[in-house]
């Protein structure tokens, strides 16, 4: 095997299997000599992948755990099961999964194979997932490929649906994606509005990125995270006020709520109070509010309070008493 790009790739498969390999097997495998090994091995090395050797009689190589993460190799089987796997928490804003699982994704999905596309979008079809929340979903592929465009700072064109049903298409810059937990949104500035914006990723629709470059920004904000916060909290942009009061501490209160429903402000030991908007659907949030397990009021909006009170009705026919 002369080509030694290949061999080494050949090498690095070989080892990133979980064992050890003489020096002999080696070379046996790559029909080299080991002469031709060691100095493949110190090649490797200087690429950053960590190779430990062990001498005696029955020495030989292995790959370990380094101070970086080196580029792996996959097998077939390998490569599908983590797409898979990725496409299925990228799709509902797992907490704690965030941005580097769409970046590992976007990454993965633009050197498989045709063959293996075919097989992931297989697999993805024939599964149902359990989802959270309201059950807005998103699709892996947008979550690519705006990813991929704020990566490669390239502009990005998509169709918008806003809390009111209203349609548009925009033109932006994207910056950042943000998990609240239970959705994906992007932070972005927005060409035609000539400001920062930020997008419920699951309303975005016909995503792709339009080739044309761009400098980054500065944001009027920290970062991603705080714009996104200060937008939740700020003017109305198509959704709605709520304003709820808790008979529990604030701290009962903020840990039985989504992240992205603000944090409860203490009014009493035994008590605090929750003002912010939301654009989730009234439904939603009513349900959310009742699975906080405590005794609550809602001052507002008045599509609220209604929900909930017919929504008490509701349960209290279901469980008749025995009279």
């Amino acid at each position: 095997m002369t080509d030694t790009p290949v061999r080494l790739l050949n090498l690095l498969s070989l080892l990133q299997t979980p064992r050890e390999w003489p020096g002999s097997e080696l070379a046996d495998r790559l029909a080299v000599s080991t002469r031709t090994i060691r100095r493949d091995i110190d090649r490797l090395r200087d690429l950053g992948y960590p190779v430990e050797a062990t001498r005696g009689a029955v020495g030989g190589y292995r790959l370990v755990a380094g101070a970086a993460m080196p580029p792996l190799m996959l097998d077939d089987e390998e490569a599908v099961a983590i797409a898979v796997g990725l496409r299925a928490g990228a799709g509902h804003a797992i907490e704690g999964v965030e941005e580097a699982s769409v970046r590992a994704l976007a990454k993965l999905e633009q050197v498989l194979p045709g063959r293996l596309r075919y097989r992931v979008a297989t697999l993805q079809d024939a599964t149902i997932p359990l989802v959270k929340g309201d059950g807005a979903t998103v699709a892996p592929g947008t979550l690519t490929t705006i990813a991929s465009a704020a990566s490669g700072r390239e502009r990005l064109r998509f169709g918008y649906r806003a809390g009111d049903g209203t349609e548009s298409r925009r033109l932006v810059e994207p910056y950042r994606l943000v998990s609240t937990g239970w959705r994906w949104y992007l932070v972005a500035y927005d060409l035609d509005r000539e400001d920062w914006r930020t997008f419920r990723v699951d309303r975005v629709s016909e995503a792709f990125a339009t080739g044309a470059r761009f400098t980054p920004r500065e944001l009027p904000t920290g970062d991603g995270a705080e714009l996104l916060r200060a937008t939740m909290s700020g003017p109305p942009q198509g959704d709605y006020a709520f304003d709820v009061s808790f008979a529990a501490p604030a701290a009962f209160v903020a840990a039985r709520l989504p992240g992205h429903l603000g944090a409860p402000v203490a009014t009493g030991e035994e008590s605090c109070r929750l003002r912010n908007r939301a654009s989730d659907s009234v439904e939603w949030l009513a349900l959310r509010l009742a699975l906080v397990d405590c005794e609550f009021t809602v001052h507002g909006p008045p599509e609220l309070v209604g929900y909930v009170r017919d929504l008490g009705a509701r349960l209290a026919r279901a469980a008749p008493g025995d009279g």
